[in-house]
């Protein structure tokens, strides 16, 4: 049977986000979300981790014992996890002195372990790694979404900091959107990372209540003329 892939994006996107759904690895993006740059680090290194966790799961399924599953794909996730955080602190030393410990935390991140168990042991390569991409792209969008509004409330800017990824050429990307802005200090504490998750959670389900009598709307009418009928 051929895998959904338009279910599998959808999924990880919007229908099961990691972060608005599941509610899953809250430590690590409540903690390093005060800039739009943080929450990009830390959401590409858990994407990257959730993809090569997720081939590499599928690809040895058929191997190992149900009795030792679970140490196995720990132990592929820190092995993962352990050669991301090298190469970023040797590439990008200034942003991995920032995200300090909730790099290695990524290998404690349940959704990483839940997406290996529940689709990556049970089905092929492919779809498990478009799985681990769109899981891992959806929790990177509420990364950023979430880091871009605390850091634009917090302090007045966007994009502050690029050049701990991008180069000392990204040194001029900040945007700074009131001059004089003295910034607002609890957008940047940690009571402001949980509203402003609160609110993208609020935002996600208002969505879904419009979606839902939107629909119930277009099915009225059929309703109806069943019940005439």
């Amino acid at each position: 049977m051929s895998a959904d892939y338009k279910k599998i994006s959808q999924d990880g996107l919007w229908t099961n986000n990691v972060a608005l759904m599941q509610l899953l690895g809250l430590c690590p993006l409540l903690a390093v979300t005060g800039t739009f740059i943080n929450g990009l680090g830390l959401g590409l290194a858990t994407l990257l981790t959730l993809v090569l966790s997720n081939a590499s799961v599928s690809a040895i399924r058929h191997w190992v014992r149900p009795e030792i599953r679970i140490p196995v794909f720990v132990l592929i996730i820190a092995s993962i996890v352990t050669i991301i955080e090298m190469m970023m602190h040797a590439w990008f030393a200034g942003l991995y002195n920032i995200l300090g410990i909730f790099i290695p935390l990524i290998v404690t991140n349940c959704s990483i372990i839940a997406r290996a168990e529940s689709f990556a042991a049970k089905n092929p390569i492919l779809p498990s790694i478009i799985d681990g991409f769109m899981m891992g792209a959806g929790f990177l969008l509420v990364l950023i979404l979430l880091g871009g509004l605390r850091e634009l409330i917090g302090f007045g800017t966007l994009f502050d900091y690029s050049h701990l990824m991008f180069g000392e050429s990204a040194r001029d990307w900040t945007l700074s959107f009131a001059d004089g802005y003295r910034g607002f200090l609890l957008a940047v504490l940690p009571p402001g990372a949980f509203i402003g998750l609160g609110l993208l959670i609020a935002g996600k389900n208002y969505i879904e209540l419009r979606k839902t009598k939107t629909q119930a709307v277009k099915l009225q009418p059929v309703s109806d003329n069943v019940s005439a009928a």
